[in-house]
């Protein structure tokens, strides 16, 4: 059974799925029996119920008991200076943050990825493209976009050495599971989250090959890297001088057994998925690093206050891209459900909720994720403004 397990650019851990061709896994929902017997299994409930409810009471005993046990580890956002500022590609932009007092940072594995608070107050997320045996730095690259939210830009623009930013943790939702034979596929700017998993590849002794395609040479960041570190394991492709390659020829290089990883544009995404069955690939990891098409989008409005402007969704487009030409100010990341950057509320209408983000009791308060979220044809949605 081959799998495709989907995972989100920029992002908090997405759920994986696992088709078979259809069927869908919840990573959540452990099964009701370890042996898969349709019945729970009573003595795992009983020892799962003791640990739940016993562990948490014994920690707060040893610590009345003890006070001078450690406290439980914070999950603060951290604060970094920039360090590194360096240009790795034409419109590519290399930035290496450090802790200020030298501290060594939290650990991280390949795939993972970094949600930066700006100066402006703009989030965003970047994956995670240098060394996770390199305590000291975190480095990420950022492809400048001029005609895209800002976040871009102002990196580019604005951030320079000694800059301070906010930092969440490093996060991970496009993991790198170590198969035997892997194969690498990266568009642009996707070559960041693949970079960590070939050098993992490599330390691992694993049969692994990488392809990285772009628009020309001169706008495909860490070329030079790769092919130091296996230059007869890296394929370098041009549009400008090969074309741009068919999902079928990104593929050619899996033998059996293969599982795949590949992060890119959507069209080069959509070009692996449709001739991943015919590929003898035994697995496909991907990460998009835009929003992901509108599925069975349907036409409704939104109402901003309840005696306010009414603006028209087509069903082809996002909330959040209709709501942002009315409010330009309004925050936004991921486009695809699962940051929670662009919440907003909705204050009568019902939603069609496709996040990942939000709890059900967010979801009964009213908290809507617009990015992907919409409402049934022909429904209006008044949302608080």
């Amino acid at each position: 059974m081959k799998k495709q397990s989907p995972t989100s650019r920029e992002t908090e851990p997405a759920p994986t799925a696992v088709f078979g061709r259809t069927a869908q896994l919840d990573l959540d929902t452990p099964p009701p029996d370890l042996y898969g017997r349709p019945r729970r299994d009573r003595f795992m409930h009983a020892v799962t119920t003791f640990g739940e409810v016993y562990t948490p009471a014994l920690g707060r005993r040893l610590l009345r008991r003890n006070p001078r046990l450690p406290a439980p580890r914070s999950r603060a956002p951290l604060s970094l200076v920039v360090t590194g500022h360096r240009a790795v590609a034409e419109q590519v932009l290399e930035l290496r943050l450090a802790d200020p007092a030298g501290d060594a940072l939290p650990a991280w594995q390949p795939g993972a990825h970094l949600r930066l608070t700006l100066p402006s107050g703009r989030e965003r997320h970047y994956s995670l493209c240098g060394d996770p045996a390199d305590r000291a730095v975190y480095r990420i690259a950022v492809r400048r976009i001029a005609d895209g939210g800002g976040g871009s830009r102002e990196i580019h623009d604005e951030l320079h050495l000694g800059a301070r930013l906010t930092v969440r943790r490093p996060r991970n939702g496009f993991a790198f599971c170590g198969e035997p034979r892997v194969l690498l596929l990266a568009g642009g700017i996707g070559i960041t989250p693949l970079l960590p998993m070939a050098r993992e590849a490599q330390r691992r002794g694993l049969d692994w090959q990488l392809v990285h395609t772009g628009r020309d040479a001169a706008s495909m960041p860490f070329a030079e890297e790769l092919l130091a570190l296996a230059p007869d394991r890296v394929t370098l492709l041009a549009d400008s001088t090969a074309g741009v390659p068919t999902g079928a020829e990104l593929l050619a290089r899996a033998r059996p057994g293969t599982a795949v990883y590949c992060c890119g544009p959507t069209p080069m995404l959509a070009a692996v998925q449709d001739a991943f069955d015919a590929s003898p690939a035994t697995a496909l990891h991907y990460e998009r690093f835009g929003a992901a098409p509108i599925l069975d989008g349907r036409p409704f409005a939104l109402r901003l206050g309840a005696g306010g402007e009414t603006l028209s969704v087509p069903a082809d487009r996002s909330a959040l891209d209709v709501l942002r030409e009315a409010r330009p100010d309004l925050p936004y990341s991921c486009h695809q459900g699962f940051c929670g950057t662009c919440r907003v509320r909705v204050l009568d209408g019902t939603p069609e909720h496709r996040d990942r983000r939000l709890t059900a009791e967010e979801r009964a308060s009213g908290a809507l994720l617009p990015c992907v979220s919409r409402a049934a044809e022909g429904t209006t949605l008044v949302l608080e403004v």
